[in-house]
């Protein structure tokens, strides 16, 4: 019964580009108390990333460890795709920081993937945009 009054209220925002649509909690379901530390959460590494998908064709999103984000880099070096790579921590550290981009990008897991400002998911989007050669496409323009 909660959800389905919360999900109704008018504090809950839609925010809709398309088809997609994610749901926000309102501002008026936080309290002031801590809606500047929401507000601040991590922000240096968001701001971090949207200024390297604002300057770079290509931008890997990873951490240390993780056998995908390699996959990706060697699948991106193979087909001669320059990419601006960002390190965020490991398996062990780091997680915080990292959860603020999977809350920005609504993507759950390592790597994130943009190219041309937009996000295409992780190694295996990326691995058949490649076989279709759409990444070699979109890596030109």
């Amino acid at each position: 019964e909660f959800r389905r009054v919360l999900f109704r209220s008018s504090s809950i925002v839609k925010v809709s580009d398309g088809t997609l649509k994610r749901y926000i909690l309102g501002e008026s379901l936080i309290h002031p108390a801590i809606r500047d530390h929401i507000a601040g959460n991590h922000r240096d590494i968001v701001e971090e990333v949207m200024d390297a998908i604002s300057g770079e064709r290509v931008v890997v999103i990873g951490m240390s460890g993780n056998p995908f984000v390699s996959k990706t880099k060697k699948l991106l070096n193979a087909l001669g795709i320059d990419y601006a790579y960002l390190q965020y921590g490991s398996y062990f550290s780091q997680w915080r920081r990292r959860n603020a981009l999977k809350m920005w990008t609504g993507w759950p897991t390592f790597p994130m993937i943009f190219i041309n400002g937009k996000l295409v998911g992780g190694y295996q989007n990326l691995k058949i945009l490649s076989d279709f050669e759409e990444l070699q496409r979109l890596a030109k323009e």
